[in-house]
């Protein structure tokens, strides 16, 4: 059994080729989707966080309507850029929407990609400390968000507060009971899967990750995903972690399937630098008869060892076509794969 979630970039584009044309059409498609989905019998709708670009953008308004209009769907992002955040007002926003949803957050965090403006976080207010990365920097802001989620009191209250306050030093309200052990990291390196497994978050491992063998990409992913479980072991945690991997898979089911991915050039991994100094390893799509698709998902290592599939939407398609794109892998792929 595997659990299977969409992963939708948010794309928006005032074009008339685009189903999604404005950032307010984005976030209620975004909404209807999670709603469709959830019928289908999808496991999860997660969203990816970019700045200063026609995409989702700050994730919590989304992540609460969403978590208001459905009832079972994990809800998610992949991920945060925490190098833009604020640690602790983060902490309220993500427990408040997790009251909201039941408890259904499941919230990817990483130190982010190379954004749209040259650094993006400084227009936010954050810079990195003498010596400090900008990738230390995120970390550090990740590493003081998980700590608060431990809901554990640490401000001095004010002996003359508006209203009375419980005993003792104060924590961050709202607080969501369980959050914590729904925090995935999403790692481009072996090193980087460590250092989360230590700390005890999940693992999210997208498609792409720091070229580090030259093998094939799901072989060198499947390699961080057993690096990230032993250190995660090797810490002595108590409960099993989670692993996400995302990929681009098509069902080629229909005319209209074939005309829009049936010639797809993705087909083989592609090399590439994320920054000057790294090389990166970009993993193919897949898209195929079912039967076909099958075999070949079957032959993927990185997919194989995970515990969730994130499938990568054109959601500038429209909602009606991306339900049809989620139910024919439910239907045609995920029985022959075992996930169902």
């Amino acid at each position: 059994m595997k659990k299977i979630g969409f992963l939708s970039f948010g794309h928006w584009t005032p074009s008339p080729q685009s189903g999604t044309r404005s950032a307010c059409e984005n976030l209620l498609q975004s909404i209807d989707l999670a709603v469709a989905a959830e019928e289908l019998g999808l496991d999860g709708a997660y969203y990816r966080v970019h700045h200063f670009a026609r995409q989702h953008a700050s994730p919590f308004p989304l992540l609460a309507a969403v978590g208001a209009r459905t009832k079972k769907i994990e809800i998610g992002t992949g991920v945060i850029d925490m190098r833009y955040e604020n640690p602790l007002y983060m902490a309220e926003d993500a427990g408040a929407a997790d009251l909201i949803s039941g408890g259904r957050l499941q919230l990817g965090i990483s130190r982010g990609s190379p954004e749209q403006v040259i650094e993006g976080y400084k227009y936010f207010g954050y810079a990195p400390a003498e010596g400090e990365t900008d990738a230390d920097m995120g970390r550090r802001h990740a590493e003081v968000f998980y700590d608060v989620l431990r809901g554990q009191g640490f401000a001095k209250p004010n002996p003359r507060p508006m209203f009375p306050n419980p005993p003792g030093l104060l924590r961050l309200e709202p607080f969501s009971e369980g959050l914590r052990d729904r925090i995935w990291w999403g790692a481009g390196s072996n090193a980087t899967a460590k250092w989360a497994a230590k700390l005890g978050m999940n693992l999210q491992s997208s498609t792409l990750k720091d070229d580090e063998t030259g093998e094939p990409f799901h072989v060198q992913q499947a390699e961080q995903i057993r690096v990230y479980r032993e250190a995660f072991k090797e810490a002595g945690h108590a409960r099993e972690p989670r692993v996400s991997v995302s990929r681009s898979i098509f069902a080629l089911t229909n005319d209209m399937d074939r005309a829009y991915f049936g010639r797809s050039g993705d087909s083989d991994d592609q090399i590439g630098f994320i920054d000057e100094n790294t090389r990166a390893i970009f993993g193919r799509s897949y898209a195929a008869e079912p039967d076909k698709l099958v075999e070949q998902l079957k032959k993927d290592e990185a997919i194989a060892e995970a515990d969730t599939l994130l499938l990568t939407i054109p959601n500038q398609l429209g909602v009606d076509y991306n339900a049809h794109l989620i139910e024919s892998i439910l239907t045609h792929v995920a029985p022959a794969m075992g996930w169902r």
